[in-house]
């Protein structure tokens, strides 16, 4: 099986069937007992609604795993769900991780997933995962040039011949911009709003990019007022919350500039005429292509579904291992 394992959701890939789950990467553990309550969807509605024993986990932070225990119970879980129950014929996995991880961030992958019941691991870069779920020809001797905007990580690569010339990772992504609305809205409007008030403000009102019609866009928020401790509703447009995101957005757009700038010239003119391809949930931001293309002066595209484009990867690399089997950058075989 494939895996994308990501910050936000994990998504995973089996060969003869496509994509058999998609899940928010959350996981509801009973403190006292250390049984998980729930994982994906049904954990994350549980997000700032628990009593006192039972924690909500977001195991994975700026892509990599940051709680090991809770990363590879979720995993556990996720696995069994795809077995729907059955006892496990240890799988193959390969596991789409951040290009820009420590030995040790990579160690702690492969040992999650081998603990859940792997025989063998095969870790990818998440930018050539991408790659190959988008359709870019990375086999070919051709520049191609991917960002991957996931929840904790932007990954920027050139891809040429299976392999990487060259690729940055920063930690910045999805949950900067989530978590820069809500500081906004607490400093500007004085409202504290929880994380799931802030993503949707994101995806219904959020843009990269000045459009037309961008001050009509725009919403009513319910969050507690910092001043009075009371509940309050405030209305807010579509340019403030742009403004909030900023800051990380420049981030994003300084790491594409930096890796078009070390870009060797032959595979540099490969870009100009193919374009930069767009994959990752932050993709899906409004705006974010026309933002990168007015920056850059390169033209943008967005993957058919940047969201799937990690996990595709990995289930076109299972079904092709013998063709593709140096794009792994990592494995370990369970004895």
């Amino acid at each position: 099986m494939g895996i994308d394992l990501g910050t936000a959701n994990t998504l995973i890939y089996v060969p003869g069937k496509g994509i058999v789950l998609e899940e928010p990467s959350v996981v509801a553990v009973d403190q006292n007992e250390k049984i998980p309550l729930a994982v994906g969807k049904e954990a994350k509605s549980m997000l700032g609604r628990t009593p006192g024993n039972v924690i909500v986990v977001r195991p994975l932070r700026d892509g990599v795993i940051a709680d090991f225990d809770n990363a590879e119970l979720m995993l556990k879980q996720f696995i069994r769900r795809v077995h729907e129950g059955r006892t496990l014929v240890s799988p193959r996995i390969i596991i789409g991780v951040p290009s820009g991880i420590t030995s040790v961030e990579r160690r702690a992958v492969m040992e999650a997933a081998s603990q859940a019941g792997a025989r063998e691991v095969y870790l990818i870069d998440e930018p050539m995962a991408a790659a190959i779920g988008a359709g870019l020809p990375i086999t070919e001797p051709t520049g191609n040039m991917i960002i991957d905007i996931g929840g904790g990580t932007t990954e920027v690569a050139v891809l040429s011949l299976q392999g990487s010339v060259i690729s940055e990772s920063v930690r910045v992504a999805g949950d900067e911009l989530t978590e820069c609305i809500i500081q906004y809205m607490k400093k500007v409007h004085n409202i504290v709003i929880g994380e799931r008030t802030a993503e949707d403000i994101k995806i219904q009102i959020g843009s990269a990019f000045p459009s037309d019609g961008d001050i009509e866009n725009v919403m009513e928020v319910r969050g507690l007022h910092l001043l009075s401790g009371l509940p309050r509703n405030i209305t807010i447009k579509a340019p403030e919350i742009r403004e909030s995101m900023s800051e990380p957005l420049s981030i994003i757009i300084e790491a594409v500039k930096r890796t078009l700038e070390k870009t060797p010239p032959e595979i540099g003119s490969d870009i100009v005429d193919r374009g930069i391809m767009l994959a990752g949930g932050g993709a899906l931001l409004k705006g974010i292509d026309k933002l990168i293309t007015h920056e850059t002066g390169i033209v943008t595209h967005i993957a058919a579904d940047p969201l799937t484009c990690v996990v595709m990867g990995t289930g076109k690399v299972l079904e092709n291992f013998k063709q593709l089997e140096r794009v792994f950058s990592g494995h370990f075989r369970n004895s």
